[in-house]
C-alpha cells in the first residue's frame, strides 16, 4: 500500500462565503452548562429580537445564572461575527435565535433505606445564540 494519502485541508475563505454566513446568521453555542434549561428560558425569550449590546445589558443586570451562561454565548457570538466573518458592528446585529436546550442528564442514586435507592437527575444544558443583520 502506498502512504501518500492525501489529507484535505480547510478551504481559504472568501468575502463571499464570509457574506453569506453573515447573512445566514453568526452562531455561538455553549455546550453542557450545568444548570437545567427550563431555568434560562426566560431570560432567553427576553433576549430574543433585541440587538447584541441591548440583549448584553439585560443579561448583564440579571441575578440568574442562566444570565452568566447567556453573556457568555452572547459575548462569543459577537466575537465570532468580528474575528470570523469581519463584521465591524457585532453589536448593531440583531439576536435571531436565542435558546436553551436540554443536553444529557448526569444519573446519580441517593440511598435510603432498607438498602433501596431513589434517582437524582442532574441536568445540563446548551446554550445557543444566533445573531442576523437584520431584525
Amino acid at each position: 500500500m502506498s502512504s501518500s494519502t492525501h489529507i484535505p485541508t480547510r478551504p481559504e475563505r472568501q468575502s463571499e462565503a464570509a457574506k453569506s454566513a453573515v447573512a445566514g446568521g453568526v452562531t455561538a453555542i455553549t455546550r453542557n452548562a450545568r444548570m437545567s434549561a427550563a431555568k434560562g428560558r426566560p431570560l432567553a425569550r427576553a433576549c430574543r429580537g433585541l440587538k447584541a449590546a441591548d440583549a448584553l445589558k439585560i443579561v448583564e443586570f440579571s441575578p440568574k445564572k442562566a444570565a452568566q451562561i447567556l453573556r457568555q454565548t452572547i459575548l462569543s457570538a459577537i466575537a465570532n461575527a468580528k474575528n470570523n466573518h469581519g463584521v465591524s458592528e457585532p453589536g448593531e446585529m440583531f439576536v435571531k435565535i436565542c435558546v436553551f436546550d436540554e443536553s444529557v442528564r448526569v444519573r446519580r442514586f441517593w440511598p435510603t433505606a432498607r438498602g433501596s435507592a431513589h434517582p437524582i437527575a442532574r441536568r445540563l444544558c446548551h446554550c445557543k445564540v444566533v445573531l442576523t443583520q437584520a431584525k
